[in-house]
């Protein structure tokens, strides 16, 4: 009975051996087969891929080296105390001191005094026309002192059209003398600099803590020139911020040379001619220092 069994038992493990072999067989056959078809839909999903990304074009450009760039030192350096306190310039003489300073030299301007019945403006002028045609003057000096009744200065204002010059080419000392007793009497005398290039007809153009002068040629006009000085209406922050971005600060020496010259180059530009202008040596007036100025 007990050989029967084992009899019995051994085909039956036969069996199973062999059929589990035989699936073992199946199932590597399948995974094989599969294996190609995987691998080529994954070649052809990836080909796909790299054609639906756009074509980057190498830059020629991109690869040379980047040039240089140099950085001012203005805009690397601490703010310094004194450029962000500088203060702002104010009149130290009245407009009817300065009108009468004119006449005290000998210069015939009116009297400080309303412009008219219904104008709150004061001032004082001077006109003097030398030659003149049908239509305008040849020849002439315009003067006039603007501000208001509590005597505060707004603008000084002249006009030379047709200006008497000497042998050298120099403006006539008459004429110059308004120049100089205007600019002595605003008491900043970093503006009397300037009197050197208005005496040779030479455009000037400065700007200082928040004050302005200019002297140049009238547009359109070979022989006729213009004259100012005054305050910048402006608030003291875009004053300051102004005088900070300053030409002195920022540019080079302009060329001593040249005929033009600018706030950055007014006190350098007229080396060359060191004349102390004063209205003494020049117009044969008191020459006692200007008034009010310290």
């Amino acid at each position: 009975m007990l050989s029967n069994r084992r009899s019995l038992r051994r085909p039956a493990l036969f069996l199973l051996a062999l059929l589990v072999a035989t699936s073992a067989v199946s199932y590597l056959d399948i995974r094989q087969s599969a294996g190609p078809t995987e691998d080529f839909e994954n070649r052809a999903l990836n080909k796909a891929a790299l054609s639906s990304r756009p074509a980057v074009r190498s830059d020629p450009a991109a690869s040379s080296p980047r040039p240089t760039i140099s950085i001012s030192r203005h805009l690397m350096e601490l703010p310094k105390l004194d450029l962000a306190s500088q203060f702002l310039r104010m009149w130290l003489v009245s407009g009817a001191n300065i009108c009468g300073a004119l006449r005290e030299a000998g210069i015939e301007v009116s009297e400080w005094k309303a412009a008219s019945m219904r104008n709150r403006d004061y001032e004082c002028y001077f006109q003097r026309i030398y030659e003149r045609d049908e239509v305008r003057p040849l020849s002439s000096t315009f003067l006039r002192v603007r501000g208001d009744k509590t005597g505060n200065v707004v603008e000084i204002r002249a006009k030379i059209v047709g200006p008497e010059i000497d042998a050298e080419g120099f403006l006539a000392p008459d004429v110059l003398r308004i120049f100089e007793i205007v600019v002595k009497q605003a008491c900043w005398r970093d503006f009397e600099d300037a009197l050197a290039s208005i005496r040779s007809l030479r455009h000037v153009e400065t700007e200082r803590f928040g004050s302005y002068l200019s002297f140049m040629r009238e547009a359109g006009s070979e022989n006729s020139f213009n004259f100012a000085l005054g305050l910048k209406a402006a608030p003291g922050s875009q004053a300051r911020t102004r005088a900070y971005f300053s030409a002195d600060r920022w540019l080079a020496t302009a060329n001593p040379r040249t005929p033009q010259t600018s706030s950055a180059s007014t006190g350098s530009a007229h080396s060359d001619q060191p004349m102390a202008l004063n209205i003494g040596a020049s117009a044969g007036s008191d020459p006692r220092p200007s008034r009010n100025c310290g």
